[in-house]
């Protein structure tokens, strides 16, 4: 019975994580293109890029168009853009006792980077986890994207 609850803890403090990516392949000199706004990991991701040396920009408003029932917004991606980060997340949510010493946020995001003009994908990862554990993960994949 002892094994049995300690192997079940163990499966609960495990983050859950699926990344797939191709090692050396983003070049830290082009311009990267990522959505405005967004939740914590969207914003993390854009503020780790740029304290990493990336030129990173949101695009220009295009257009707007608002009413009661529908806000919608369309940007340019800059022509000199080489890679799109795009992010789908859920609020994230407090979590003071699961994640104590790692942040206090837990968060649950789909998270791809790709090559602007071939399409191809750099970086997959559908991820959940708290909030410092995340951005060491994100550290750590881009350590190994990075040419």
């Amino acid at each position: 019975m002892r094994v049995f609850v300690s192997v079940l803890l163990c499966l609960l403090l495990c983050g859950c994580n699926s990344i797939y990516y191709k090692p050396h392949t983003l070049d830290k000199t082009q311009t990267v293109y990522a959505m405005r706004g967004g939740f914590s990991m969207q914003r993390s991701i854009k503020q780790t890029m740029e304290e990493r040396g990336y030129n990173v920009h949101v695009g220009t408003l295009r257009s707007e168009k608002l009413s009661e029932d529908i806000d919608f917004q369309t940007f340019d991606i800059p022509n000199k853009a080489k890679y799109v980060v795009y992010v789908k997340e859920r609020k994230e949510i407090l979590r003071p006792i699961w994640c104590a010493f790692n942040g206090f946020w837990w968060w649950n995001f789909n998270a791809s980077i790709t090559e602007k003009k071939t399409g191809k994908e750099i970086l997959s990862w559908r991820g959940r986890g708290c909030q410092n554990s995340s951005i060491r993960k994100l550290n750590t994949i881009l350590d190994d994207l990075e040419k």
